[in-house]
């Protein structure tokens, strides 16, 4: 059955793009055919050259919902939507469509407060800790300030994406043809957690990976 997993949050810069092409990035790495639509007006499409997984263009809602509708109607595809900032309305309706609504955020007391709130109002989303520090004083103060100001929501906090600088690779137009194993470990460990959390089923490993930029003609027509 086809899944739709929406990258959601008020607040910009948390990292819900990156956070999205990292989740079509693994799921390609893992065998799953995934589109990932990006619907920020301010943003410009990007290449399918070099991807494990389809960029589309959502811009306008006629395509999103026809992209929507084309992966709804194909077994065994995983839609990613880029919900983009600030757009309650909109995240509502993509969350009733959504089999999983992630919510990014950063360490900052600003992001913590705002993702309470979309937690509230979105029962069924869970937090993304997002681009997470690493030094490790720096992320004991980060967990120390989810205990402190989310600890009813601890049941919803997503394991955390760690800071990578090599993640701005999957949001260049054309995406390197080598990317970093770090990078590409990340992506996987962020799919195979949105697939246990979306109860999808991962192919087994020795089955054949799909190449980079592969796409299907019903896909490829979103």
């Amino acid at each position: 059955m086809a899944q739709i997993i929406s990258v959601l949050g008020n607040k910009g810069g948390t990292g819900k793009t990156t956070i999205s092409h990292m989740l079509g990035h693994g799921f390609g790495l893992l065998g799953l055919r995934t589109v990932v639509a990006v619907t920020d007006a301010t943003r410009e499409p990007l290449s399918r050259v070099g991807r494990r997984y389809l960029p589309a263009d959502a811009r306008r809602p006629e395509q999103l919902e026809k992209i929507a509708t084309t992966v709804l109607a194909i077994e065994g595809w995983v839609g990613v939507i880029d919900g983009g900032s600030g757009r309650t309305e909109f995240d509502d309706r993509l969350a009733q469509l959504s089999t999983l609504v992630f919510l990014p955020f950063r360490e900052s007391h600003e992001d913590i407060r705002t993702v309470r709130r979309d937690l509230e109002r979105i029962p069924t989303a869970y937090a993304v800790p997002a681009q997470w520090p690493t030094n490790p004083l720096a992320r004991d103060a980060a967990f120390r300030a989810i205990d402190e100001l989310m600890s009813e929501f601890r049941d919803r906090i997503a394991s955390p994406v760690m800071s990578l600088a090599a993640s701005k690779l999957l949001l260049e137009h054309e995406v390197p043809t080598r990317l970093p194993s770090a990078l590409n470990a990340v992506c996987r460990s962020l799919a195979q957690h949105a697939a246990l959390l979306a109860g999808i089923d991962v192919p087994p490993e020795d089955q054949p990976i799909p190449k980079q930029g592969e796409p299907t003609s019903r896909a490829a027509a979103a």
